[in-house]
């Protein structure tokens, strides 16, 4: 009686065993008139004017629309709405609702677990001796349903726009962000309100080697998680933007909000005490040099920052109360104008230490050991690298009045500054630390480019002859694996939504971005 049972829960748990699938259209090869003569093929789409055919050599033709038969012309519009039909629902299958928050496919794993459960119940007979060995299993196996392994790949391309600024590598736990934490997009400082700047300038760090950044790929949904607030992680990075500049807690260490309270440039930045630059809200401006459906940042918990629309394009779903959501199956957060700005709350795992500090944790170097405080009246109106690029040029005015400037530089480990004012100037010199040099990078300029065509493509992707017979994975830009496997230029991908996609060719380090219209 058991085994009936067991079955019927399968087909009651399953609703894809029994769910009703539509006759689509099937399209078969015809005679097609046109002009004078006729054509025996299959009819693959109409577009621009224009109908593709295949014919039974297996080449494809476009022939104008015009010159087809008034009758075959009723057929080509019919079978081209069938075409679109289907790929209409093609995309509203890969569209979650606003309200889901788990995936229909994680939905599919709950059955499994479901499943294997109830079959250990229903057709093995369970001793206290054997509950020992299975329940640890079965607890093992529902615990890795919160797990999300991150395809390294995926996270490598967001950070590309900005491969002059960054260094990255990874093994099998981390994705590490190597950068001197120094924008070279815009201009730092230039905005902070006259109370809101420390006199605290920006100095090239070293977040090189074991001081890089980390990223978890192997995330893991938190049960209980923690807020990034007045409480929280008011100490360092909570994450680190795509041109390598860290993201500090909304809060500063006294509990105010640095963008309402005025501390912050034009940009949502400005200098810690160790000299050290860094964001305090999620930096929204770097859409202007990277692709909108891209990250922005990655949390160090391992979950992605996006900005106003998804990783498909559309505009941002509902967010929980961490600030984010899933999306096809994958979490990730959005930045926003207005607080929390980027992460309410950690939707993964993380640890926080003694010091209200998440841990592992990159760390700046401080060069000077004064204890600088708020220079009331300052506003700063530059802030320009000098001449010889070993240094900056910070002016100001104070109460108004022109004829401010901190200027330093550094020779080896020897950091000069040079403080003017419309009475004098001074002169302090400190020994630091030797400025750093990013490693090449060995995934982002080593590589030979390789030219596939066409980009953008509609219906099929051609690679040079020498990779042909490579193994090629084809991501969505949210990291969905679309296709995996060899001789991808005979795969037709017509059915795939636009947008934009990622191709990584077997033995290649770097990917390829790619554009379906």
């Amino acid at each position: 009686m058991r085994l009936p049972i067991f079955l019927y829960l399968m087909i009651f748990l399953n609703p894809d065993l029994y769910a009703h699938n539509e006759n689509e259209h099937q399209f078969e090869p015809k005679k097609w008139h046109v002009s004078s003569q006729t054509i025996d093929g299959f009819f693959l789409f109409y577009r621009k004017d224009s109908v593709f055919i295949e014919n039974m050599d297996h080449q494809v033709v476009g022939y104008p629309f015009h010159i087809f038969s008034i009758k075959d012309q009723s057929n080509i519009r019919q079978r081209q709405h069938d075409i679109n039909r289907l790929n209409r629902k093609l995309e509203q299958r890969h569209i979650l609702n606003k309200q889901d928050v788990v995936s229909k496919s994680r939905w599919h794993f709950i059955d499994l677990y479901i499943l294997v459960l109830l079959g250990i119940c229903l057709l093995i007979p369970i001793s206290q001796q054997k509950k020992k060995f299975i329940y640890p299993i079965l607890i093992f196996s529902l615990s890795s349903f919160f797990l999300s392994i991150t395809d390294p790949n995926i996270v490598n391309n967001a950070f590309l726009p900005f491969a002059a600024d960054v260094h990255t590598f990874w093994d099998n736990n981390y994705f590490y962000v190597e950068s001197k934490g120094i924008p070279n997009s815009h201009e730092m400082m230039v905005g902070i309100s006259d109370h809101g700047w420390q006199q605290q300038v920006p100095i090239p760090q070293c977040y090189i080697g074991n001081n890089a950044w980390s990223i978890p790929l192997n995330p893991i949904m938190a049960a209980n998680p923690l807020p990034v607030n007045q409480s929280h992680f008011t100490r360092g990075a909570i994450a680190i933007a795509i041109n390598g500049v860290p993201i500090f807690n909304p809060y500063t260490n006294t509990g105010v909000d640095a963008l309402l309270d005025g501390q912050l440039d034009n940009y949502g930045g400005h200098c810690g005490k160790g000299d050290d630059y860094h964001y305090h809200t999620a930096p929204l401006h770097l859409y202007n040099q990277t692709n909108s459906t891209l990250p922005i940042a990655y949390a160090f918990d391992g979950f992605p920052v996006f900005g106003s629309l998804e990783p498909d394009g559309t505009s941002m779903a509902s967010l929980d109360a961490n600030h984010g959501h899933f999306f096809a199956g994958n979490y990730h957060y959005h930045g926003t104008p207005t607080a929390p700005y980027m992460i309410a709350q950690f939707a993964g795992e993380v640890t926080e230490d003694a010091t209200f500090q998440l841990v592992p944790q990159a760390h700046a170097n401080p060069v000077r050991t004064e204890n600088w405080t708020p220079l009331n009246g300052a506003l700063i109106t530059s802030c320009q690298l000098n001449n010889l690029s070993n240094g900056y040029d910070v002016i100001y005015k104070l109460n108004g009045l022109s004829g401010y400037a901190t200027k330093y530089s550094w020779n080896g480990s020897i950091y000069s500054f040079h403080y003017d004012t419309p009475t004098g100037s001074t002169q302090l010199n400190y020994n630091g630390f030797a400025p750093c040099d990013l490693p090449m990078s060995t995934t982002n300029f080593t590589e030979a480019p390789i030219r596939i065509f066409p980009n953008p493509f509609e219906d099929y992707l051609y690679l040079p002859e020498n990779f042909l017979h490579n193994k090629c994975t084809l991501y969505q830009s949210n990291g969905k694996v679309v296709y995996s496997g060899k001789n991808i230029s005979n795969q037709n991908f017509s059915s795939l939504a636009n947008g934009i996609y990622y191709l990584q060719i077997e033995n290649r380090k770097s990917s390829i971005k790619l554009i379906k219209k």
